[in-house]
């Protein structure tokens, strides 16, 4: 199967019913993407699939086929990282940092769809993304902080 991802058709194997997880983290040796919880409750594993996040620990790595998906790989271009990985460095506000993928893709999706979110936006779009270390009014200012570079 042909799938686009991070902007490069590649070919994988996709023997079975694999889900896209592990098609990116063990065929594509893309391993940003976490496995956290396998029931798409956690957020650790999502993707962006035509700029919708998705948990990719239980879609199918067939439904990708002739659809865009991006990693947190796929968000810096040429060098240069995506202004809500910026936000995120500048804020810190990860602790262990296995969170860090999925909330940072996600957020990216939001800001797509919302840029200039109020913050009580930005809590209930990140919603279904956990943070075990709990940093989350900090993940909420990352965020924030993040619109603003994009306005």
């Amino acid at each position: 199967m042909k799938i686009n991802i991070n902007g490069k058709e590649r070919t994988v194997q996709v023997d079975g019913n694999p889900m896209l997880l592990e098609v990116i983290r063990e065929q594509l040796e893309l391993t940003g993407t976490k496995y956290g919880c396998g029931e798409a409750v956690c957020g650790a594993c999502r993707v962006m699939i035509n700029g919708n996040p998705v948990p990719s620990c239980i879609t199918p790595a067939v439904s990708a086929q002739g659809k865009s998906v991006v990693t947190i790989e796929g968000l810096e271009q040429e060098g240069k990282l995506h202004p809500v990985q910026q936000a995120f460095l500048e804020v810190d506000p990860f602790q262990c940092g296995y969170c860090a993928s999925g909330m940072i893709v996600t957020a990216v999706a939001f800001l797509e769809r919302n840029p200039a979110p109020t913050r009580e936006e930005i809590v209930d779009a990140m919603n279904g993304n956990i943070c075990r270390c709990c940093t989350y009014p900090q993940l909420v200012e990352a965020i924030y902080q993040a619109s603003k570079k994009l306005a």
